[in-house]
């Protein structure tokens, strides 16, 4: 039977979960954010998924793993290079699910986290389908097009994934910049 779990079980006992999509990018941002310490990446993913996060934390974790995994949806045996970042490409990703679906998601109220990698996974052609598929081509060393190379030239900005800077590094860029702005006027 398919269903769309609103709970996990964990040692028997079956916990409520927030399985709204925008839970699950909320956890994807907790796991590329610098400036959270490895040692809370495991209960921030437990505390915002679990309405009460069980006491067999190391079982929670790998049923929200299966749970943001999609379940038993079929997975590479090669961990694949990172080729997309929910928060940088969402002004990509969010037009091109909408298309998907017929209306605008980030409208409703809530839409299942399986619902909206369905919606994901269905993806056609457009602007989203066409940075990734140069972002995977470059990630596997494999040589572009013509069109491509000339499209990457023109839209690096939205192709190139930006590294993610901690506060700190942050704070230093921005005033190695006003340096720079003082010194030049510009």
């Amino acid at each position: 039977m398919l269903f769309l779990p609103k709970e996990l079980e964990v040692d028997g006992v079956k916990y409520p979960i927030r399985s709204d999509y925008r839970v699950a990018l909320t956890i994807f941002e907790a796991y590329n954010d610098k400036s959270l310490p490895p040692a809370l990446v495991v209960p921030t993913v437990l505390e915002c998924l679990f309405l009460t996060v069980p006491e067999n934390t190391e079982e929670a974790y790998k049923k929200a793993v299966w749970f943001l995994d999609g379940g038993n949806m079929p997975k590479s045996k090669k961990t694949p290079a990172k080729t997309m970042d929910w928060e940088q490409d969402e002004y990509m990703i969010f037009p091109a699910l909408n298309k998907v679906a017929g209306y605008e998601i980030r409208d409703v109220e809530y839409l299942h986290w399986w619902s909206f990698l369905g919606l994901f996974n269905e993806v056609g052609e457009g602007l989203y389908s066409q940075v990734m598929s140069i972002r995977h081509k470059m990630a596997n060393g494999k040589s572009l097009e013509k069109w491509e190379r000339e499209y990457f030239e023109k839209h690096k900005e939205i192709i190139v994934l930006k590294e993610k800077l901690t506060p700190e590094e942050e704070a230093e860029l921005k005033a190695e910049e006003d340096f720079i702005y003082q010194l030049t006027g510009a």
